[in-house]
C-alpha cells in the first residue's frame, strides 16, 4: 500500500507540473513527501537501495501522469476551466495546515524577519504570475525544426530552468516555460510521442530536455536541502509564502490561457464541490 500511495502522489506531482501556475514542489510538500524527495535525490548513492525504493514509484507516477494526462488537462481547462482550477486550488489549500504545524510554536514564529520572508516570497510568485501582463503571450514560441548541436544543448538548459522551478515549492515550472515560449512546443512533443508521431525528432528533443530536467532537479535539491538544514523554519515561512501565492496564481494563469471563461451557475457549483474535494484529498494525502 505504501508504494501505491507513492505512485499516486508522484502522479499528482506530475499533473501539477503540467499546469501553468501549479507547482509540483508545492504538491510534493503538501502531500508530505517533499523532504524525502529532496533527500533521496541529494544523497542518491549514499543509500542507493532505500532511495530507489522511494524514488522509483514516485517517478513511475510522474511519468504516467505526463504520458496520460497532457491531453486531459488541456481539454479540462479548455472546457471546464472553473471546476478544474478550483480543484487544484483546493488540492494546494488542503496541505497548508500541515505546513503551518511545522512552524507553529517555534522561535521563528515570533520574529519579524520570518514574516518578511513570507511576504517577500508571496510577492515574488505573484509578480511571476502577473508577468504575462508584461510579456503578453510569452517571449515567442520555440521551434524544434532542424536543430543544431547548440540547439539541443539549449533545450537542455531550458529543461534545467524548468526543473529548478518545478522543485521549488510555489513556483510553476510550466508557467516559466510558458513565459520562455517553450510550454506549448514541449507539450506538443509529448502529445505526438504518445501518439507515435514524428518519433525520431521528438525523441531527441524529449531526451535533451529530460537530461536538463534531471540535472536541474539534482542541483536545486542540493540547495533546498542546505536551506532546510541551516534555516529550516525560515525556509518553511518562505515556502508558505510561495504556496499562498500559488493558490492565486492558478486562476490568473488559467485566465491568460483559456480564451473564453463562462461563469455559469452549474460550473460555479461544481467548481465549489471540486474545491472542497481538492481540500479533502490534499489534507488526507498530506497526513500519510
Amino acid at each position: 500500500m505504501k508504494y501505491v500511495l507513492l505512485v499516486i502522489k508522484g502522479f499528482i506531482m506530475g499533473v501539477a507540473n503540467l499546469i501553468p501556475g501549479v507547482s509540483g514542489g508545492t504538491l510534493a510538500l503538501t502531500l508530505g513527501i517533499y523532504e524525502n524527495f529532496i533527500g533521496a535525490i541529494s544523497h542518491f548513492f549514499s543509500n542507493l537501495k532505500e532511495n530507489l525504493k522511494f524514488l522509483f514509484p514516485v517517478f513511475i507516477g510522474i511519468g504516467l501522469s505526463i504520458l496520460t494526462m497532457s491531453g486531459v488537462i488541456t481539454n479540462s481547462f479548455d472546457h471546464y476551466p472553473i471546476p478544474t482550477s478550483l480543484f487544484f486550488m483546493g488540492l494546494v489549500t488542503g496541505g497548508i495546515p500541515m505546513l503551518i504545524a511545522r512552524v507553529k510554536g517555534s522561535e521563528e514564529q515570533k520574529q519579524f524577519s520570518s514574516y518578511l520572508i513570507l511576504f517577500a516570497t508571496f510577492l515574488l510568485v505573484m509578480a511571476l504570475a502577473f508577468s504575462k501582463e508584461l510579456f503578453g503571450n510569452g517571449l515567442g514560441d520555440a521551434k524544434f525544426d532542424n536543430l543544431s548541436v547548440l540547439g539541443y544543448l539549449g533545450i537542455s538548459v531550458i529543461g534545467m530552468i524548468a526543473a529548478a522551478t518545478m522543485v521549488i515549492p510555489g513556483v510553476s515550472g510550466s508557467l516559466v516555460l510558458m513565459l520562455l515560449g517553450y510550454y506549448f512546443p514541449i507539450m506538443k512533443v509529448v502529445k505526438e510521442l504518445t501518439h507515435f508521431e514524428n518519433i525520431y525528432p521528438n525523441f531527441f528533443v524529449a531526451l535533451f530536455f529530460g537530461i536538463g530536467v534531471l540535472a536541474g532537479i539534482i542541483l536545486v535539491a542540493k540547495l533546498i536541502e542546505w536551506l532546510l538544514a541551516k534555516y529550516e523554519k525560515k525556509t518553511f515561512f518562505g515556502v508558505i509564502g510561495f504556496i499562498l501565492a500559488s493558490i492565486i496564481a492558478i486562476p490568473v494563469s488559467v485566465y491568460h490561457e483559456v480564451v473564453v471563461i463562462t461563469f455559469t451557475i452549474p460550473q460555479v457549483l461544481i467548481g465549489l464541490i471540486m474545491f472542497v474535494l481538492g481540500i479533502g484529498i490534499g489534507y488526507k494525502l498530506g497526513e500519510k
